[in-house]
Order: C-alpha cells, then sequence, then structure tokens
C-alpha cells in the first residue's frame, strides 16, 4: 500500500492539478474515487472533516486529512520535491 492516498472525482479540475504534481514527482498513490454527491461522502468527510476533494493522506508523515489543492500542492513539493532533486 502507498503511504499516499488521495480522495478524487473524476473530472475535478483541482484533482487533475495535484494528480500532476504526483506525477511530476513520480510518487505512487491510492486513487480513491468518490461520489458526485457531497451527501454520499462520508468516507472523505471521516478522514477530512468535509465533503469537498481533493484531499491528501500522507501515512508516513501523520497528515491525516489534507484538503485544498494549493495546499496539498505546496505540501508534496516542500515534503518530496527534495527527494526528487537527490
Amino acid at each position: 500500500m502507498a503511504t499516499l492516498e488521495l480522495y478524487e472525482l473524476d473530472g475535478c479540475p483541482y484533482c487533475a492539478k495535484v494528480i500532476r504534481k504526483l506525477d511530476e514527482l513520480g510518487l505512487d498513490y491510492d486513487s480513491h474515487m468518490v461520489p458526485r454527491s457531497h451527501d454520499e461522502r462520508t468516507e472523505v468527510q471521516e478522514v477530512s472533516g468535509q465533503t469537498g476533494v481533493p484531499v491528501l493522506v500522507d501515512n508516513e508523515h501523520g497528515v491525516e486529512g489534507m484538503p485544498e489543492s494549493d495546499d496539498i500542492v505546496e505540501y508534496l513539493e516542500q515534503t518530496y520535491g527534495q527527494r526528487a532533486d537527490a
């Protein structure tokens, strides 16, 4: 199992932004597709406390449910970008 998990929705531009960064950094992750209806997104709500996507979980670094694509991209760059350069 990958240490990174991404809760996403097909066709979501914010999710696509995070996926581009994950791919750019060569990171493996497990994808969890969420339902279109916010009312049915119980799994992502349990993880992050909200129903929006994307949401990132990083088990290796204790991140249990980070929302907001800009925050996720910045986190990935700061946490894993250094490794990619090394």
